[in-house]
This record gives structure tokens, sequence and C-alpha cells, in this order.
């Protein structure tokens, strides 16, 4: 006697999110681009975080490259950028901001970029974790001037001003000189006074750092975040530079794309889609000895890879309540009952282990998978089951054929 349960092939979905903080085509001069982006990695499946893809400026890549990945840093180059003293700097000055000071908005900051499609808002963080620029003064008195008694002129420029801190990073000639430091997490205004008189002092080619907090992106949809967040600049501003420094820019903007590519695959082996529903041992138990089996059922197992949060749903080709039914030739149905058991590292809603949760029709229960990490190519199972209680007529018809078609769904689209 065989009881036969035929299912249409899995409907599989690979998803694709990408999370970049991408550059607008229509951005000023006072723009700045940042891209990042998620994907996960088989080879590094516990790795959940976003890619910084920004292409770095020269202080990062070939300077002090082992204290910004230490730091967890990046660096970028404003070739536009340029500040010019509109007074003289007088040596020995005691109020910093009538000389060379600079501060920047190293607090974090919150950004909230927004879904393309769907609208959903997620929170970037961002802070500046360092600056510097090439400065110029005039020869006479040249580089010269920044010495103080016991302090050669160039540790006082390698050596950053409190809170500023160092970096060691130098490049000088006669009378200009390059410079970075770093800039601790809520560091005020850094500044230096030279020992004798400025007629004037200039800036150019700013160079700053900046550190990023991204959110988790196996909780976020699958597509483009944009958003944006702008820092004024001048006397006062996020970027000051003192009083007598006048930049030639009131304001410098970030604008972000969040790129976030997800991975949702599964795959049953050949043939997995064509169940057959037995009982436990077979049927020779009932055939010879007459003993009712206590079920009809199938374990079929299959592979998933999951980054991003999925539901699963259930379409019935003979529907009986809640679920799946079966049919043989005399119109006789017996209902079905399917559940799923996924791998360790995707919870149901309420953070629960997902073993043999029941899918039904409505979606009750599997509406929400949130995967803790990136699964990979792991084992899971569909249960098939009809119950002893509902089988109890299909055993006084030996020979029939119960068959109907379900089609389970993993949806990524919630």
């Amino acid at each position: 006697m065989t009881r036969i349960l035929t299912m249409k092939p899995f409907n599989t979905l690979i998803m694709a999110v990408s999370a970049a903080l991408l550059f607008s085509a229509s951005a000023s001069l006072a723009d700045e681009q940042i891209t990042a982006r998620f994907r996960p990695d088989p080879a590094n499946p516990m790795k959940n975080d976003f890619e910084n893809t920004t292409p770095i400026s020269s202080i990062c890549a070939a300077h002090i490259p082992t204290q910004c990945r230490a730091l967890g840093i990046f660096s970028l180059r404003d070739t536009a950028f340029s500040a010019v003293t509109n007074q003289p700097i007088l040596a020995n000055h005691e109020n910093e901001r009538s000389g060379f000071m600079v501060k920047v908005p190293s607090d974090w900051r919150d950004l909230q970029v927004t879904h393309a499609n769907t609208g959903e808002i997620e929170t970037v963080q961002l802070r500046v974790a360092g600056i510097g620029a090439l400065w110029r003064v005039p020869r006479p008195p040249g580089v010269s001037a920044w010495e103080q008694p016991g302090f050669p002129w160039h540790r006082r420029w390698q050596d950053a001003p409190a809170p500023c801190q160092r970096t060691g990073h130098l490049a000088a000639g006669t009378n200009l000189a390059s410079f970075f430091w770093l800039t601790p997490e809520g560091a005020g205004a850094c500044s230096r006074q030279p020992s004798m008189d400025l007629s004037f002092m200039s800036l150019a080619t700013m160079e700053y750092a900046y550190e990023l907090r991204t959110p988790n992106p196996l909780s976020m949809s699958g597509g483009q975040y944009t958003g944006s967040i702008t820092y004024t600049m001048g006397p006062g501003g996020d970027y000051d530079f003192g009083d007598v420094m006048v930049p030639n820019k009131n304001a410098l903007t970030f604008n972000f794309i969040l790129s976030v590519e997800h991975d949702l695959k599964v795959d049953i082996p050949p043939g997995g889609n064509r169940i057959e529903l037995l009982p436990e041992g077979g049927w020779q138990a009932w055939l010879n000895r007459g003993r009712a089996p206590a079920r009809l059922y199938r374990d079929q197992t299959f592979r998933i890879a999951a980054s991003s949060r999925f539901k699963m749903q259930l379409e019935c080709s003979i529907v009986m309540g809640n679920t799946c039914g079966l049919r043989n030739a005399n119109g006789d149905e017996v209902p079905l009952q399917i559940a799923v058991t996924l791998p360790s590292g995707i919870d149901g809603r309420g953070s629960q282990a997902v073993m043999k949760r029941p899918l039904r029709l409505d979606g009750d229960g599997t509406d929400l998978f949130q995967p803790l990490f990136y699964v990979n190519d792991r084992p899971g199972t569909l249960h098939f089951e009809v119950l002893r209680d509902d089988m109890a007529g299909m055993l006084n018809q030996p020979g029939s054929t119960y068959s109907g078609v379900a089609t389970v769904i993993w949806d990524s689209e919630i």
C-alpha cells in the first residue's frame, strides 16, 4: 500500500542588498564620497559588517596605515579646501583663536539613511578622527617661527598639542609643512603659537580621518539606503579654525548610499520535490501482522544559505483548514501537517530556535526568521506527516493513493 505526496519544486529566492556609502552625482565641491558594502562572505560567515570601500587618501594609505587599521579609521583628502589669515599672527598670543587653531566634529553624529524602495530608515554614525593640512608661512622667518625654548619647531608639529594626539607624520620645507594629528572622541580645539610674528599663514589640501558605525546589515532589507549629513565650517562651526584663519567653504556634506547584498538560497537534493509518506519501518508491520501504523511521515532535508531575514509561506492545491490536504480517486481527503526545522543561527520571532515549526496557510509562526550571522549552506528539514487520527479512514481503503501538491516558499520580501 503506497501513500504518495508530490510537491512542487521550492521557490528559492536569492536576494541582493548592497551597503555602500556613495557620492551623489550632483554633489558640489563641498561634498564628500564615502562608499561601503555588505556582502556575506562564505569564508568568514561570522563577520557581518559593512566593508568600507571608499578609496583612502595617502595619510592612511602610505603614511600611517598601521595606525589607521588599528584604530578602524579611514582618510580622505579635500584638495579644494584652503584657508588664509585675515590678520597677522602675533608671537606667543594668549587667545588660541588669534592664531592657528583647529577643532573638528570628533563627537559621534547620527545620520539617517532611507531605503530607496521601502522607505525603511536606518542610522549611521560618523565622527572625524583626525585632521591635517599643508600650511605655509612667510620666509623669513619660515618654519623656525614655531620653535620654542627647548622644543625644535618640527617636534611641535610632529607631537600634537592636547587634546589632539600624535601620529608622527610631518613632511616639511623651509616655509611649509604637511602635518596630521588624531582627534579623540569629543576632543576640543588644538592650537599652536609661534615664537615670532607671522604676517600671514595659509592652509591647503585638508586631509582628515573619519570613523563609522554602521547598522546591523542582517536586519536590513536588500537594496540601497541614501542619506547625508552636513557640517558647518568657519568660526564657531563644526570645523573651526579660529577667528583669524578664514576657510574658503562654509559647509561640508557627506553623502551616503548604503548598499546591502544579501544571500537567501535554498537547495534540495535531486528528487527531493517528490515526497512519499510511509509509516515507521515501512508497511511490513501492517501487512504481516495487521499492526496499524502510528503515523505516515517523511522528513526531507534541504540546505540553506541566509544572511537576511525571511519568512516562509505555504500554498496548497487542496486546502483543508489552515493546511494542505491529500485526496484519493474517490474524493476522500485527509489533512497533511507540514513543519520546518532550520539550522542553528536562524531564530524565529521571539528569538526562539526553529524546531518543527508548523507551516500554515495564514503564515502564523513563520512570518519572520532572522539569521544571527551568515548561515552558509547549512542543513534544514521539512517535516510532512498525516496524524494517526486522520489516517484511520485511509487504512480502510487499501490500494488507494492519496496525493496533493504543497508549495513551500522562502521569501525575503518582508
